[in-house]
């Protein structure tokens, strides 16, 4: 078991690539803090890690709020007295064309995708300086690396995303921490399938392999980077999209 004995924290993990992601973490065995905006929303992820025999402990906070967050990571040390992996997945879209983009939907999103990859690993990062040893992955995206119409809130908010991991790779090189990010393409997804065939078939002519990753594409790629084999890897950001960002 890659990750036995060691905790880590999942943010946004109520569903999609977050709850994989802790799924798959628990499955190597690391216990895991799962991390939403409310409870009810990380109940099925509770209950399935739980049914695979690992402890899991449920951590809802608004990972926008510096208040929550440092609640949360007390949390988690109460419980565990370590911290070991710090996934940063928490994020949301609001989609809108510029010049009809509110100050609000701006100010949101760079909130919950960038500000919480700051507040959160802040927080983590005194504990795992204190221990010599961490993992830090973030979830950026291909948009933040090529951009898309009527995404740029999203977009800048997963630029800085990039920008954060490779400053903070070299801060904390030295004390056996790890800082890298990933950065998904078309995932099948709940808002995926809302797609047309139409629809799925432009995507898949933007990306060289012809289809759509998975959820365990990118858990796969977090568990490889929280291992002990990637102890030689950071301040990198890896792109789990079948090639698209390579045309």
């Amino acid at each position: 078991m890659r990750f036995e004995n060691r905790v880590a924290l999942v943010t946004g993990a109520g569903r999609g690539i977050g709850k994989t992601i802790a799924q798959r973490l628990a499955r190597e065995g690391a216990a895991v803090a799962v991390n939403d905006l409310r409870v009810e929303s990380i109940q099925q992820t509770l209950e399935e890690i739980t049914a695979a025999g690992v402890f899991s402990l449920p951590v809802p906070a608004d990972v926008s709020s510096a208040e929550e967050v440092n609640a949360m990571v007390e949390a988690v040390i109460s419980e565990f007295g370590h911290l070991d992996i710090l996934v940063n997945n928490a994020g949301i879209a609001q989609d809108q064309l510029l010049m009809r983009m509110t100050e609000d939907q701006w100010d949101r999103v760079i909130a919950i995708d960038l500000k919480s990859v700051f507040l959160c690993t802040r927080a983590a990062l005194k504990y795992m300086l204190k221990a010599k040893w961490g993992r830090i992955i973030s979830l950026a995206s291909v948009v933040g690396l090529i951009g898309n119409t009527g995404q740029a809130n999203y977009a800048a908010a997963k630029a800085g995303v990039t920008g954060f991991t490779r400053s903070l790779a070299r801060e904390v090189g030295t004390r056996g921490i790890t800082v890298n990010a990933l950065a998904p393409g078309f995932i099948e997804t709940d808002m995926t399938a809302q797609l047309s065939e139409k629809q799925r078939q432009e995507l898949y002519g933007r990306i060289p392999m012809g289809f759509l990753g998975t959820p365990d594409d990118v858990a796969a790629a977090c568990a490889f980077l929280a291992s002990e084999e990637a102890r030689y890897i950071t301040g990198h950001v890896i792109t789990v999209d079948g090639g698209m960002t390579c045309i």
